[in-house]
């Protein structure tokens, strides 16, 4: 067994890594860019070592500064994690030429598997399912269309080398194949260094599920059982569980069975995961593509099958064989994953970047584990992926994980940046999702125009109204005991008051009662019991006997709550404020008609027009850059551009202004 390996990654699969080494009892190297230099899992690893400046492509996907850093500290193998080098056959072998073991499979089932086109043709060879596509390198937009044409509308548009829905665009006629390659070919450049593209059918009402195979230098190869990762925007995975709601166990069988045959074609030695889109009717399945390496959704696989993937893939580059066998795999209750990203998903899911003033996930018991690589007081950098942690429950049956991961939502807190808590909140109770009748279309379909609040209603909004009235009343309270008041004139909270919630008034009557308070709407009468746990944001208690748990910032006599996926903005006050409150005149927004707004924070990296240019909609008039994945910024109606307020290369702030229009 090692005694010293280096993680090549950052962020919470490094710290993954970092933990089931030292379960094993082995030293651990960690290497970072000069913008982690405090990151978690540099103060995680035994060591680290600095390898260069923040953009990965200077750093993390810089060969030949990894492999200096395990001559330096005396590292025995190299544990990739996903993404940078992962799947980098040259990478593999030249570790193997330094005398460095790779925690992964073998270079030459990199290079075969991690190549996507390659990988379809063996996939053909070892009698695998595939769909129809034309599997070489187009080298033009032109031949992307001419090629699109004859398979026939809808295509993918896929990089060769790319993953995480990076260097993928779906086209539906000729004008979209056309845009959707020039995206695609910069993507991957700029991910993956490698800008080979390839189209394939697009299989409409699909099911992505994924088989987990592990194999050993001995001849043994397994399936660990599916993943479920249809719920998906824009092919990006949101929510995974395993097993599938989907698969009975012959459709399970057999696309297991396949994903070994593929595995043994290349000799695998590693976990590694054979990717399947499932036809949602018959349950027809045809092979995608095969990631050489640890899944990101890999969790839901360990807590049904009790397995360390992390230990078996070390285990494994150490020489050892498995030490069970496919009969001894069982499906031991349900997981599900869901990926807590910094995104905003109330202004079109837009990269948020920042320091997260608050960071406190929901505690890691009954059932509830949390894979970060973050912390409080840390900073969400632009330059990398914007994953800030995986939550990941499990429990007996499907609905009772669903029941765990909702509870776990609500009490997972992020500020400072925004978060798609919110988001997942409203797909863990929406019908589809908890009927199991879903694909990857789901959220396209219910979401069409984006999220925004109305999307998550809640059961009861009268029992927010009367939870921020509670919480008002009990804030007061505490400030009446607060000493150096004038004697006789000490401040004394009243009854009555008023709660304003979506442009309604509530007169509310609150009253202390066993330790609680009764508040009586004109809607209802709520008892709040318990006493609240006052902390900054989290809050405990009980309502109409009901446990509740509750996230609340409070600004002044305004209250933000946050419950079940709702973000409810509340204020609450005297009859007589709220009367003055709305005599106040609105101050109306600035006109920023005329100017094109960065929507996001990130890396401006074109600017495709000129001061006096007439521009017709829909033509690109800027590109930005931000958590590796590029954005184009297209004009919404014809106009002329007046001047230039910012220039490639700069950083952009959210709504900082970029074009000025006459």
């Amino acid at each position: 067994m090692f005694k010293k390996i280096l993680i090549a990654n950052r962020g919470e699969i490094a710290c993954r890594v970092i933990k089931t080494a030292r379960k094993m009892g082995i030293k651990t190297v960690a290497v970072y860019s000069e913008a982690d230099k405090d990151a978690m899992h540099v103060t995680m690893a035994d060591e680290s070592v600095c390898i260069g400046p923040p953009p990965s492509k200077e750093s993390y996907l810089v060969m030949d500064k990894v492999i200096a850093a395990c001559k330096q500290t005396g590292a025995e193998a190299v544990h990739p994690g996903y993404g940078f080098l992962s799947e980098n056959a040259t990478f593999s072998r030249r570790l193997e030429e330094e005398g460095i073991v790779f925690i992964g499979p073998k270079h030459y089932s990199v290079e075969q598997m991690g190549d996507k086109i390659a990988s379809k043709k063996l996939a053909l060879a070892a009698k695998v399912n595939v769909i129809p596509g034309y599997n070489d390198a187009i080298d033009t937009p032109e031949q992307a269309v001419e090629i699109a044409s004859g398979i026939g509308y809808p295509v993918m548009i896929k990089a060769s080398a790319g993953g995480g829905g990076k260097g993928l665009r779906v086209a539906f006629n000729d004008k979209e194949a056309h845009e959707g390659f020039a995206s695609c070919k910069t993507e991957a450049k700029n991910a993956f260094g490698d800008d080979r593209v390839f189209i394939e059918k697009y299989v409409e009402e699909p099911r992505h599920i994924e088989i987990q195979v592990l194999g050993d230098a001995h001849g043994n190869t397994l399936y660990l059982h599916e993943r479920e990762c249809s719920i998906q925007r824009r092919h990006q995975k949101v929510i995974e569980e395993a097993p599938s709601p989907f698969l009975d166990a012959a459709t399970r069988k057999a696309m297991g069975e396949q994903a070994v045959a593929l595995a043994k074609a290349v000799k695998y030695q590693s976990a590694g995961t054979v990717e399947f889109v499932v036809g949602g009717k018959d349950k027809s399945f045809y092979f995608l593509e095969m990631n050489t390496r640890l899944q990101v959704e890999h969790p839901v696989t360990e807590l049904i099958t009790g397995l360390d993937l992390v230990e078996q893939m070390i285990r494994v580059a150490a020489g050892e064989r498995l030490t069970f066998k496919q009969e001894d795999l069982k499906i031991n209750g349900w997981a599900m994953e869901c990926r807590i990203n910094a995104e905003d998903p109330f202004r079109g899911f837009l990269p948020s970047t920042g320091r997260l003033v608050k960071y406190v996930p929901p505690p890691a018991e009954n059932g509830v584990r949390v894979d970060t690589g973050v912390y409080e007081g840390g900073e969400i950098s632009m330059f990398y992926d914007s994953m800030i942690a995986k939550l990941i429950v499990h429990a007996a049956s499907r609905d009772q994980a669903i029941a765990r991961m909702r509870d776990a939502l609500n009490e997972f807190v992020i500020r400072g940046v925004a978060s798609n808590i919110s988001f997942q909140a409203a797909l863990m109770q929406h019908p589809r999702f908890t009927s199991g009748n879903f694909n990857t279309g789901l959220i396209a379909d219910q979401y069409p125009k984006g999220f925004n609040a109305a999307d998550v209603p809640h059961d009861d909004p009268l029992m927010l109204v009367a939870t921020a009235a509670a919480i008002h009343r009990q804030y007061l309270a505490r400030n009446a005991t607060i000493t150096g008041q004038m004697p006789g004139h000490e401040y004394k909270p009243g009854k009555e008051y008023v709660v304003l919630f979506n442009g309604e008034r509530y007169p509310a009557s609150i009253t202390p009662a066993d330790g609680g308070w009764d508040v009586k709407l004109a809607g209802g009468n709520y008892s709040i019991r318990s006493r609240w746990q006052f902390g900054d944001i989290l809050y405990r208690g009980t309502l109409n006997g009901e446990q509740i748990c509750m996230q609340v910032e409070r600004r002044g006599s305004a209250y933000r709550l946050f419950h079940w996926g709702v973000q409810a903005d509340v204020q609450v006050m005297s009859a007589r404020a709220a009367d003055l409150l709305a005599l106040m005149p609105v101050k109306a927004a600035p006109d920023m008609s005329r100017f094109l707004l960065s929507p996001m924070p990130g890396l401006l990296t074109q600017v495709a027009v000129k001061p006096g240019q007439e521009v017709k909609a829909g033509e690109v008039l800027a590109r930005i850059e931000a958590m590796k994945m590029e954005n184009v910024l297209k004009a919404e109606r014809d106009c002329v551009v007046d001047k230039l307020l910012a220039q490639p290369g700069e950083s952009l702030a959210v709504d900082q202004a970029i074009i000025g229009f006459k």
